[in-house]
């Protein structure tokens, strides 16, 4: 047996009597062997999921809708997508000798990192959600990510399931000549607009550089888009999502109504993606209605904890991210506060410049009440919020816990919107919170 194998599994047992879960055995066992992630011996199905954002949910949307379709899987459920993360879920559902006790892992990817582990995971399928800019301090120009994605799927043979409606990950399929290309979309809704004011990185034609036609914008950059030089966008996609219904929180797909998890446009992507994988896959589609139906959003997804009134959390890392979580607050009916959490450390991303890419002026409403600035950069946030005019409604408290009690107190529904690093520890402040 591999001594990295050996230390990597007893260290996840003594973690697992200890209460405690993370990455540990997967540190201890690449320092062992830094070729570890290579040595297993894989199941039929290998997925991997990427792109910037919904990557741990259309990952876990997957899983469960292969295990409804009665496969046994293993996924990194709780989002841990670097090399550490995926060695020690690998090593948790493996045998002493490399082989992976499943009929298919799901594994949730970081895309700064997916190049690097590409060829060692061996994916079958390979499913991008969608690109935008996000964290450059620590990931550098999105383009350099694009590119090296495009190189290590220059080869790659299986399923390739790719966002058909945002142009900076349609271009990969220019270049996986090999692969079996399955692009899904989703067409015009009451939400789709024909003009954007929100950040576009997909602006011009990675083909012959002229500015991309756009019939309508679904949010960003993402839409019904073609150039009119070489006819790139111009796409027939495998699974189409030709009507949503927002008022009964379904969508139409393959002539079957699907039931969304989470009542808003990116929910039906995530849907979308599963249902183009399954298809390709040739399984049941409609066993994911059963998961869409059931499905709990979860550690800081639409996370809903009970104070005096109840408090909503979100995760938020970049423009595009911020501004769906925005227009899901305030779609939510009734007076409301709301509590930024912003945090510059290396997981967050240590350049919050984005937040002024954000349409935070749209927290410029009656209902919102009061605006908490937390974190270490909750002065910045301040600043950023006092240029679209809401100096009277803000109030600074850089600490989290106070933060948090101060929303009880108001007896009012709120929402947390927090940078990765203040998540997990403001969630376990809102669990001491929660009322009895």
């Amino acid at each position: 047996m591999s001594i990295a194998l050996k230390l990597a599994q007893l260290s996840r047992s003594l973690l697992a009597r200890a209460g405690r879960g993370g990455s540990l055995p997967g540190t201890i066992a690449l320092k062992a062997d830094p070729d570890f992630i290579s040595r297993f011996k894989m199941p039929p199905k290998v997925i991997i999921v990427t792109g910037t954002n919904g990557k741990t949910t259309t990952s876990n949307l997957i899983a469960e809708s292969l295990r409804k379709n009665g496969l046994k899987v293993i996924n990194n459920h709780r989002g841990d997508n670097l090399n550490v993360g995926i060695a020690t879920v690998l090593a948790a559902g493996s045998d002493g000798n490399f082989n992976i006790q499943a009929d298919a892992v799901v594994l949730e990817v970081d895309e700064l990192t997916v190049y690097r582990q590409f060829n060692a995971l061996r994916p079958t399928a390979l499913v991008v959600t969608n690109f935008f800019r996000d964290q450059l301090d620590r990931a550098g120009e999105m383009e350099t990510i694009i590119r090296k994605l495009m190189e290590v799927t220059e080869n790659f043979e299986g399923d390739l399931i790719l966002n058909g409606d945002d142009p900076n990950v349609l271009r990969i399929a220019d270049n996986a000549k090999k692969a079996r290309v399955r692009l899904f979309s989703v067409g015009p809704n009451e939400k789709t607009r024909t003009e954007t004011d929100e950040a576009s990185e997909g602006k011009f034609c990675p083909r012959c550089g002229n500015r991309l036609i756009y019939d309508y914008y679904q949010y960003s950059h993402i839409g019904r888009f073609h150039c009119e030089h070489d006819d790139f966008g111009r796409i027939q996609p495998e699974l189409l999502v030709p009507e949503i219904d927002f008022t009964a929180g379904t969508f139409t797909a393959e002539g079957h109504v699907y039931h969304s998890f989470v009542n808003s446009v990116f929910g039906v992507y995530n849907c979308a993606c599963v249902l183009c994988l399954l298809k390709a896959l040739g399984l049941s589609m409609e066993a994911a209605d059963e998961v869409f139906t059931s499905y709990e959003l979860k550690e800081g997804r639409n996370e809903e904890f009970i104070l005096s009134k109840p408090c909503v959390i979100n995760l938020i890392k970049n423009p595009t991210g911020a501004n769906e979580v925005m227009k899901y607050i305030l779609a939510r009916p009734g007076d409301k506060n709301v509590c930024i959490l912003l945090n510059d450390n290396d997981q967050d991303g240590t350049d919050v410049s984005w937040i002024w890419d954000a349409h935070f002026e749209r927290l410029n409403v009656p209902e919102v009440k009061r605006i908490i600035c937390s974190g270490k950069r909750a002065y910045d946030m301040a600043l950023r919020l006092k240029y679209e005019g809401l100096e009277d409604r803000l109030q600074v408290i850089e600490d989290a816990g106070e933060a948090v009690r101060w929303l009880d107190e108001q007896n009012l529904d709120s929402y947390i919107m927090a940078t990765y690093t203040a998540l997990h520890s403001t969630r376990a402040l809102l669990r001491k919170q929660v009322k009895k």
